[in-house]
């Protein structure tokens, strides 16, 4: 009798086009998600026409009893050309500065929006002909986007901050309009290592990160640190890029990394690790990746920006619903982008996962796709690049944040797509049951007992 199997229980049965009219299953999604998206423009413009038009809502009703079951673009035809008008907001106010453009990327599902917008058609919707460029490792996409062989990046979240501030490299302003991902991340220990879940225990290991300046490397610091384990003395952290990570470890020269979830996933996959525990449950509703340009870009293109950031919210969006996951993994899963097994990508998008120890578990928001740059975020991230004495001094945290993570500009363009951003650019919240306070980030730091600073 076969053995159970819980990766292969989650197999795709069937491929293609299920409407018969498209030459694949990624050319089928991308025609959905360009009428869904032609759909969400055409109703924030009636309702940005309808408010100009009668600015009382009283109008507005009266307006609106008055046609009774006919559309509110149906009724201003006669009058306006709302088709027009859609077009028009969909482009941007101006022409588009430079159309052909290079995105880099590193392949993770952390990328998801910015691969997704790629075959889904998010791209040209906004009249884009994008190059989704699959880069080797974390440096080599800073290097490129400075270089400007890249127009824009999929970026670690702190790092457009260690630029800016001349961390690793000269300081050049760079912006994040947009988080790609949030949680998506998971602690992965060797299986030689399935007894020893008591982080207490893990003295002597080498655990790896994908980059210095990462959310992996501080969530994994922090995580250490409350368990008493001091990161720099206790054990060793390196930093090896997210494709080699699995066979680092296959090969013994890792005990274990943070590493975003497919990377997580792949090692289950191939029966090398399993999955101590996801990063949502060290901080529910922490930032990953984010999307990244220069300053510079952003200054000379500002119609070409405004669009690419269009793209990359109204993906998130689609991205977020949890009916288009298993879409999404089938569309990036080709050697092009991702080179993995849909299977392994379908369990982080869908969060049913199996997780090498013979469980199947099952968290829906294992990875979300909140676009919205809190500012709080950058004056965390500036704490612990602090605490572990990657910055020395004075930080500037509330002028830095907003500088770096655009949440006035995020909120401006998901108004204008008819999405509702949160009301505020920065909040509280909790890491490990710790709370964080963005107004005072000194104290913070101050109140940890294992530091640098």
């Amino acid at each position: 009798m076969a053995s159970f199997d819980p990766v292969r229980r989650f197999s795709r049965l069937f491929s293609g086009c299920s409407c018969g009219r498209h030459r694949s299953a990624a050319e089928h999604d991308g025609a959905a998600a360009a009428r869904d998206a032609e759909a969400r423009y055409a109703g924030a413009v009636e309702k940005t026409v309808l408010q100009a038009l009668f600015p009382q809502a009283v109008q507005r009703r009266a307006f609106l009893k008055a046609i009774g079951g006919s559309s509110v673009a149906a009724a201003l035809a006669p009058f306006l050309n709302l088709g027009a008008v859609t077009d028009a907001f969909a482009q941007g106010a101006g022409a588009i500065e430079k159309k052909d453009l290079k995105i880099g990327f590193i392949p993770i599902t952390c990328a998801t929006p910015i691969i997704m917008a790629h075959p889904l058609g998010f791209y040209t919707k906004q009249g884009l002909n994008v190059d989704v460029v699959k880069t080797a490792g974390w440096a080599v996409v800073r290097d490129k986007t400075i270089n400007k062989e890249y127009d824009a990046a999929h970026m670690l979240s702190p790092m457009p901050i260690a630029i800016s501030m001349g961390l690793g490299s000269n300081p050049i302003p760079f912006s994040v309009p947009a988080i790609e991902n949030v949680n998506g991340q998971a602690i992965t220990l060797a299986m030689k290592h399935k007894d020893k879940r008591n982080p207490k225990d893990w003295k002597g290991m080498k655990l790896a990160v994908p980059f210095d300046y990462s959310m992996h490397n501080y969530l994994l610091r922090y995580y250490l640190a409350e368990n008493g384990i001091d990161p720099d003395t206790d054990v060793q952290i390196r930093s090896v890029p997210p494709p080699e990570m699995v066979a680092n470890l296959r090969a013994d020269n890792i005990d274990g990394f943070l590493a975003p979830d497919n990377v997580a996933q792949r090692a289950v996959y191939d029966g090398v690790g399993f999955i101590h525990i996801l990063s949502k449950e060290i901080w529910d509703g922490h930032p990953c990746c984010s999307f990244t340009a220069s300053q510079e870009f952003v200054t000379a293109n500002p119609n070409t920006y405004a669009a690419l950031l269009r793209a990359i919210i109204d993906a998130s969006a689609y991205a977020q619903k949890p009916e288009n996951r298993k879409e999404i993994a089938d569309a990036i899963a080709p050697a092009n982008y991702l080179n993995a097994p849909p299977i392994v990508l379908e369990q982080v998008l869908t969060g049913t996962y199996a997780d090498g120890l013979g469980n199947i578990k099952k968290d829906p928001d294992r990875i979300s796709f909140d676009p919205f740059p809190y500012e709080s975020f950058a004056v965390w991230i500036l704490t612990q690049m602090k605490r572990w004495g990657q910055v020395k001094g004075e930080v500037d945290y509330q002028g830095i944040a907003k500088k770096v993570f655009l949440a006035t500009e995020a909120s401006k363009v998901m108004k204008e797509m008819g999405l509702t951003p949160p009301a505020s650019a920065t909040k509280t919240f909790s890491v490990m049951g710790k709370p964080f306070d963005p107004a005072k980030p000194e104290d913070y730091v101050a109140s940890f007992a294992i530091k640098r600073a």
